[in-house]
């Protein structure tokens, strides 16, 4: 009975050994089913209501499955959306419920300890949001007044970080979402909404009246934003690198940065109007996984 039980313990360890050895473009052909991780309110991927997401790093990743599908040679593929927040995103795709995090997530050295990132498509910029009519004018303006950010986010991090505003004294005040957190300002619980530059825009794109926001023009830090997955999967970083140097090479990056940055957008359709960066050309010309700290930022 011994020998059975020692049989049976040595062969669920194999099995499990074994399962652990399967990757993620296993996992995927078997099941036949993907699951792409969603933001509700990012600037580069958010929801439009009833199930339905859309955004320039969806689309990006809407690519990236079907050029696996095409790895795979499967006839059908079926993608899971799975919504995840600043808080769960890492954890999630950790724990394999999510395999392309297509949200808005700095690729950073903290981060890059529990997953791994694709190479980045876009650079951010992180800016002020703040109302038309408010007297907040530059960095030194938001001394005394209280700003909100999202949880999980490092924005307010960055903000402490810059030479000009190591110093400044503010109170600060979450949300859970950026949705959350704009409608912070919105309310007048906050002067100023420090955050991502596309999530600041997207947020006050789809306001009630845009008009009644604007965006500081000077920038905090600039962040590589990249699809995160999960790490030491070797084999499906290599087919989603490929995807996304494919994309670059024919000029679709490109084209959907134009879509989603400088023409009008969904529900309000109302056009962004930011021009890719120096930052963000140069990431397309020369295709890397870089993290943040490998950036120079303004001011250094």
């Amino acid at each position: 009975m011994r020998k059975v039980l020692i049989a049976a313990t040595i062969a669920f360890a194999a099995m499990g050994a074994a399962a652990q050895a399967d990757g993620t473009l296993d996992k995927i052909k078997s099941s036949g089913i993907i699951t792409q991780g969603v933001r509700e309110s990012s600037g580069l991927a958010y929801t439009l209501g009833n199930g339905v997401y859309t955004g320039y790093h969806y689309d990006v990743c809407q690519n990236i499955i079907a050029d696996i599908k095409k790895k795979l040679g499967v006839e059908k593929l079926d993608i899971r959306y799975q919504p995840v927040t600043s808080q769960n995103r890492v954890p999630l795709v950790q724990n394999g419920t999510v395999d392309l995090e297509c949200g808005s997530t700095t690729n950073n050295k903290a981060r890059g300890r529990d997953v791994d990132f694709a190479t980045t498509v876009y650079i951010e910029e992180i800016k002020i949001a703040v109302k038309a009519n408010s007297n907040i004018g530059k960095l030194e303006d938001l001394n005394g007044k209280t700003i909100a950010t999202t949880t999980g986010t490092t924005s307010v991090q960055t903000l402490r970080k810059n030479k000009r505003g190591k110093d400044l004294k503010f109170n600060e005040v979450f949300g859970k979402d950026h949705a959350d957190s704009f409608l912070l300002l919105q309310s007048g619980r906050a002067d100023a909404f420090v955050m991502d530059a596309s999530i600041l825009a997207a947020n006050i794109a789809r306001a009630q009246n845009p008009k009644e926001y604007k965006i500081l023009p000077e920038v905090l830090a600039v962040e590589p934003i990249a699809i995160m997955i999960r790490k030491n999967d070797p084999e499906f970083k290599k087919a989603v690198d490929e995807s996304i140097a494919a994309q670059i090479k024919a000029g679709t990056i490109a084209k959907l940065y134009d879509k989603w940055f400088m023409q009008p957008i969904p529900p309000n359709n109302v056009t962004l109007n930011m021009p890719a960066s120096d930052a963000t050309k140069e990431a397309w010309a020369n295709p890397n996984d870089k993290p943040t700290e490998d950036y120079k930022q303004p001011g250094e």
